[in-house]
């Protein structure tokens, strides 16, 4: 039976910064056009959070059942390391989209949105599918583009229009920005894993890519939120601020740069998602006080 410790280890803290990343900007945006809502902002907080820590479950037990993490480098894994039964994991991830769900149900009543439970819906089956089901599209190369739509688009547009009954182009803007970097903190962990994702037939866009084109598409991913940030701030200057983010993606960005591997990456990963968490903020605090 896992312990305590290993169940937390299992929801994987490192990616939290995927779901607070785009509720912070999408919260600056709102409070950017005088529409910010603190309780819709943490209902909407709480969603995002469920969602991945649902997510990251539901990945373990499929890939674990799969045997796709048996000879896996990087995060620990309840199932593939044979700590938890497998139907104690599905049940986990059910139990934090059930979570995501209340809250939701919470963020469209203060909101009077009730047309986005069809896009809370949504969300949950695509964070099932990603690995579950008979054909899971994160087997099938399309995980990175989920990523953008649902912690990008939807979490960063959504999260403001809750709040402000609309979307504003610099909203969308920190939305791109948000989704490049998470999609980057997913083909990072991917360029990590193509060993062994083509040893046990996980056809993920890293291995449809190869190595060298993996880590083009990494340096093009991460660049982009900065790109957005030259855009953003020749209307609105404190998002230059911005730029305060790109330390953090110096080292990552030369890790894979450079050709590391394995648990080398391991790093990578997490500095990018810490790259997207304060890259994220910075524009949100922006977008709300420049």
């Amino acid at each position: 039976m896992a312990t305590v410790a290993q169940w937390i280890e299992g929801a994987r803290l490192r990616t939290f910064p995927n779901a607070i990343a785009p509720v912070l900007a999408g919260s600056g945006a709102a409070a950017g056009v005088d529409e910010f809502d603190p309780l819709i902002a943490l209902l909407a907080l709480a969603v995002s959070v469920s969602l991945i820590i649902g997510v990251n479950f539901a990945n373990d037990y499929s890939d674990g059942i799969r045997g796709t993490d048996d000879s896996r480098v990087g995060p620990f894994r309840l199932v593939g390391s044979r700590s938890a039964r497998p139907g104690a994991v599905r049940n986990a991830a059910f139990a934090c989209f059930g979570v995501a769900a209340l809250a939701g149900i919470g963020v469209v009543a203060l909101s009077g949105q009730w047309w986005m439970l069809a896009i809370g819906a949504l969300c949950i089956a695509g964070a099932w599918f990603y690995t579950g089901g008979s054909k899971p599209y994160g087997y099938a190369g399309m995980g990175e583009l989920a990523v953008f739509v649902f912690f990008g688009l939807i979490a960063v547009l959504g999260t403001m229009f809750v709040q402000a009954g609309t979307v504003s182009g610099f909203g969308i803007g920190a939305a791109v920005g948000v989704g490049a970097l998470s999609c980057a903190v997913l083909v990072a962990n991917n360029l990590r894993d193509i060993p062994s994702d083509r040893v046990t037939g996980k056809r993920t866009l890293a291995v449809m890519l190869g190595d060298r084109d993996t880590r083009t598409l990494y340096t093009a991913l991460a660049l982009v939120p900065f790109v957005i940030t030259v855009l953003i701030g020749l209307r609105n200057s404190w998002a230059l601020l911005g730029f305060l983010a790109l330390p953090l993606l110096l080292i990552p960005l030369r890790a894979v740069v450079r050709g590391a591997t394995g648990r080398y990456l391991v790093p990578a990963v997490r500095d990018t998602g810490f790259a997207m968490l304060a890259w994220g903020a910075i524009t949100g605090l922006a977008l709300a006080f420049g």
